[in-house]
């Protein structure tokens, strides 16, 4: 309202001002004022005031007139030349210019979260450009900021139609479906989108994301390798992911009881990555049912002395199920001496020699673990070597009491978002992250996941198994994978 009053003003002052100059004109010509005098090419012409202004004006009329001929002819030129839209171009350049003026009003009202604005100026921008594959897509932007997720979707669908676009609106459905947790369409649409586009490294993420999750790991393995070519990856990175695709898919051998296969899966994996403790058990397992406890026991070594484990202090005492605490206790020596400061380290020959009975040894085992923040095993041990030693009830509960308000110990913790695991997954639970699990104390908050439980298995010579079958949810979304085919076989 106000901006219309405002240009109804100014256009009032304008014919004040121009009807104010002619009667000025008009009055100093009557009183002959003076006249303007021009030699050209030796011949003089005089003009009255109001015959100069127009001659002015006619002037300006003319230089304009001759600019748009050239610029026409300019066109004309590049349309001979082959330029097809040259002369298009030409007579919509105004609409062109408003055309672009609304897209980027567009882009700036989605910054600021107005979203009715943002759609106007889309609408606005499609009736000067005429150019769906431009528009379209801020259309869609609109359209999901306020919600409409129907009518993102039919935009995104409508992207499809042209090949130039189509990536574009893969992308658009395939966030549409990971927002609505639509994981088996989401698989298809970035599938498709990654052979449109092989190199993008967004897709790259998501595809191997959603593969790792739907346990396709010779699909994730070709991905990774993908990303490793077109240098989205490090080295070292891609190795040890590759590490981790082989280590789930021996696991899936495992379960498929195919024992050969996972027994090559499970090398291969450890090979890859000697200090993925998971996959350093598993190996030194098939080791162990090919009857071959030199070569399990290397395996156990090397990775003990990268990252000392719970589970890997019970696959090594697997390899001689049936001994003695004391004989064990000689064995496990051997280990301790690869990594002898780590606490890990220290609890396990704790727990050794309490199976031994042999309290003050695992006393000394403990070193001060007990003065610098002990966590719940740490206490849990001393409340055993208490009791061992004979003390009072009251000490013992005392240590046990500790437990309750002590720090938790190293669990499977996700570097993403702090999710406490059970046991190792390639893929978190809660994220969905890939290759994110991480051996240390979880935040203050999380449950307790290790109290000693864990070394069960060392002190009574039983083997666990630790692996948990994923489940997995279909999801039945066949309309957009049609859309998708469709436009696929129509380009």
């Amino acid at each position: 309202m106000l901006n219309s009053l405002f240009k109804i003003l100014l256009f009032l002052v304008i014919v004040a001002a121009l009807s104010m100059g002619a009667t000025y004109l008009m009055d100093a010509q009557d009183r002959v004022i003076g006249n303007v005098m021009i030699t050209l090419a030796g011949v003089e012409y005089t003009f009255s005031p109001i015959q100069a202004v127009m001659a002015l004006i006619v002037l300006t009329i003319a230089i304009w007139f001759t600019l748009k001929v050239l610029s026409f002819v300019v066109a004309l030129l590049k349309f001979i030349n082959g330029d097809e839209t040259a002369v298009s171009r030409y007579f919509f350049r105004n609409r062109e210019r408003k055309g672009y003026q609304a897209i980027s009003e567009g882009l700036l009202a989605i910054a600021s979260g107005d979203a009715s604005d943002a759609m106007a100026k889309a609408k606005k921008a499609e009736s000067y450009l005429q150019k769906p594959a431009l528009t379209n897509l801020l259309a869609a932007q609109a359209a999901e900021m306020a919600g409409d997720k129907a009518k993102a979707a039919h935009v995104y669908k409508s992207l499809l139609q042209d090949p130039t676009t189509k990536f574009v609106g893969l992308r658009g459905l395939l966030k549409q479906k990971l927002d609505d947790g639509n994981t088996e369409v989401a698989l298809k649409l970035a599938e498709k989108a990654y052979e449109l586009k092989p190199r993008h490294g967004e897709t790259q993420d998501i595809l191997l994301q959603l593969q790792a999750k739907s346990h396709d790991w010779t699909g994730a393995r070709k991905t990774l390798a993908a990303k490793l070519k077109s240098g989205s990856v490090p080295r070292d990175v891609h190795k040890r992911r590759d590490a981790v695709l082989a280590l789930s898919q021996a696991k899936d051998i495992l379960d498929s009881e195919n024992s050969i296969e996972a027994r090559e899966a499970a090398i291969e994996a450890n090979k890859l990555s000697p200090d993925l403790v998971p996959a350093a058990c598993l190996a030194a397992q098939r080791y162990i049912d090919d009857a071959k406890p030199k070569l399990a026991a290397r395996v156990i070594k090397k990775a003990w002395q990268s990252q000392p484990h719970p589970d890997l202090a019970a696959t090594f005492s697997q390899i001689e199920p049936n001994e003695t605490p004391q004989e064990r206790l000689k064995r496990f020596g051997m280990l301790a001496k690869v990594n002898p400061n780590h606490s890990e380290t220290r609890l396990m020959m704790a727990e050794l020699n309490l199976a031994a009975e042999d309290f003050p040894g695992a006393r000394r085992a403990l070193g001060d673990a007990i003065e610098h923040d002990p966590d719940a095993r740490v206490l849990t041990i001393m409340a055993a070597i208490e009791r061992g030693e004979g003390a009072d009830d009251a000490v013992v509960r005392g240590w046990l009491a500790k437990t309750l308000t002590a720090r938790r110990g190293p669990s499977w913790v996700c570097d993403k978002c702090n999710t406490v695991h059970q046991d190792w997954t390639p893929v978190c639970d809660h994220c969905d992250a890939f290759d994110t699990l991480a051996w240390r104390v979880p935040p203050s908050a999380s449950v307790a996941t290790t109290t000693g439980l864990e070394m069960l298995p060392l002190l009574m010579g039983t083997p666990t198994d630790t692996n948990v079958p994923a489940s997995a949810s279909n999801v039945e979304d066949a309309d957009v994978i049609d859309d998708v085919d469709q436009n696929q076989t129509a380009n």
